[in-house]
């Protein structure tokens, strides 16, 4: 059984409510069916039920497999503006929620924070922007955490990890130059986000060109900071660095330069990147000489699952992250 394969039979044990603003695009509505086939999701189509409910017709999908959602329905509209407004800390009043609510992303957003679906999951046609700025002030943030970011999942033929042939890795995708704070907050995010996806007890390490004081400069005091913030805020969790890539993933590396204990060294599972040129160069590199598969980015950070995919992603992939989606939706 494949990792995709093992990721869709966890999904398909407790299927989560998926809802969809970008219905009508025709690859979402056949990800979406696809993961409702093979039991993984509910799938919410927001929008014009009935467009959509002959898009599928057309598609030669199955409408009766979908639920609806349907942005005319005052009734429900009413419904779900009542139970937001009643929640603590909402940033949004009614007025404003009904012009928002025009919006397919902000009304499936609204279903999630209510409590009538469990993920938001769009991108296609929505930017990365789009769905950050709806989701921080929709859904929300997770107590605690002040910054939105994203993790990957790679598949690395041959690697030999401390998970086999996975790897965490982030950011990649959203946070440009974090600061000390905000890299504390991305390794907090991934340590949780690979607990609720695969189960595993996060072994986190900091990126740097430094190993425990090798290096010196600037950019080496940022990843030292960090690391200390994350393990003052979060004791409980195996955060450590700052170190150089190979000290943080390779054992026989770790031992020669790791000169004190260390739970993470030689045997992380997650990586944090100093800064986006990094990950999207570390990813990159790791897909294209690595022969990797990439799976995500992962939203994180938020109070509820919400989800950016790529614009030019295939079926395949948009599935795997509908299913990741969930699964860590039911874990929450």
């Amino acid at each position: 059984m494949s990792f995709l394969q093992e990721l869709a039979a966890k999904a398909a044990g407790h299927p989560m409510r998926v809802a969809f603003p970008e219905a009508e695009n025709e690859k979402m509505m056949h990800a979406a069916y696809e993961c409702v086939q093979e039991g993984c999701i509910k799938a919410i189509l927001v929008g014009d039920s009935e467009k959509n409910r002959t898009l599928a017709a057309e598609r030669g999908l199955d409408p009766e497999k979908f639920i609806y959602a349907d942005m005319q329905d005052e009734e429900m509209k009413a419904r779900l503006i009542e139970k937001y407004i009643a929640l603590p800390d909402t940033r949004l009043k009614e007025k404003a929620l009904n012009r928002r609510m025009q919006d397919p992303l902000h009304f499936a957003m609204v279903m999630e924070a209510a409590g009538e679906a469990d993920v938001t999951f769009a991108g296609i046609n929505y930017t990365t922007e789009d769905v950050l700025l709806a989701g921080q002030m929709i859904v929300g943030l997770k107590e605690g955490i002040s910054t939105v970011s994203s993790i990957g999942l790679c598949e690395i033929p041959g690697f030999a990890g401390s998970e086999g042939e996975l790897l965490a890795v982030g950011d990649s995708a959203v946070c440009a130059n974090p600061s000390p704070e905000q890299l504390a907050d991305i390794a907090i995010s991934a340590c949780e986000t690979v607990h609720e996806l695969l189960d595993w007890e996060p072994r986190c390490a900091f990126i740097s060109y430094s190993t425990l004081g090798s290096g010196q400069g600037s950019l080496v005091d940022k990843v030292k900071e960090a690391v200390e913030i994350a393990k003052e805020k979060r004791p409980d969790l195996k955060i450590d660095g700052e170190f150089q890539l190979d000290a943080a993933i390779v054992p026989a590396v770790a031992a020669k330069k790791v000169k004190r204990e260390s739970e993470v060294a030689g045997k992380a599972n997650v990586i944090i990147w100093p800064d986006l040129n990094v990950g999207n160069a570390g990813v990159k590199l790791i897909q294209i000489m690595g022969h990797a598969d990439a799976y995500g980015p992962l939203l994180q950070g938020f109070k509820k699952i919400v989800c950016d995919c790529s614009r030019s992603a295939p079926v395949s992939e948009l599935k795997g992250n509908i299913i990741m989606s969930a699964i860590r939706a039911a874990a929450q």
